[in-house]
């Protein structure tokens, strides 16, 4: 089995996220139990799995908040398409398509809560 990405987000409301990720950047819920005592819910769009539980109200909040410095990378296929996508969602892009000195172009976008996304064309082999 190829490794695969799974990383946990804490928003502070999970239905604006779970929207954002679906309508924006086209995820599908995976696993939805935001009506349960223990809110969460699992987001998949190929390989990449985001699971969402909301930021709790109490309590150390520092391993919980978006962090500084963290940028989550996503590569897709047709990025033009994934960028005109993002855009016709109203998803709010906050680096224009560009061509990084690294030989990749990119576009950056920021979800509801502040977590920072990457999204790029994948590397050549």
């Amino acid at each position: 089995m190829p490794m695969v990405l799974r990383f946990e987000l804490f928003p502070v409301d999970i239905d604006r996220s779970v929207d954002f990720y679906t309508s924006v950047l086209g995820f599908k819920v995976d696993a939805d139990k935001r009506d349960s005592s223990h809110p969460y819910a699992s987001l998949r769009r190929d390989g990449v799995v985001i699971g969402l539980s909301p930021r709790p109200s109490s309590g150390p909040q520092e391993y919980r908040r978006p962090p500084t410095g963290v940028e989550v990378v996503l590569e897709v296929d047709d990025l033009d398409a994934e960028y005109e996508s993002v855009r016709q969602a109203g998803g709010e892009v906050t680096e224009g398509l560009r061509r990084q000195p690294w030989g990749l172009t990119d576009f950056r976008i920021c979800d509801p809560d502040g977590y920072y996304l990457r999204i790029t064309e994948h590397q050549a082999d």
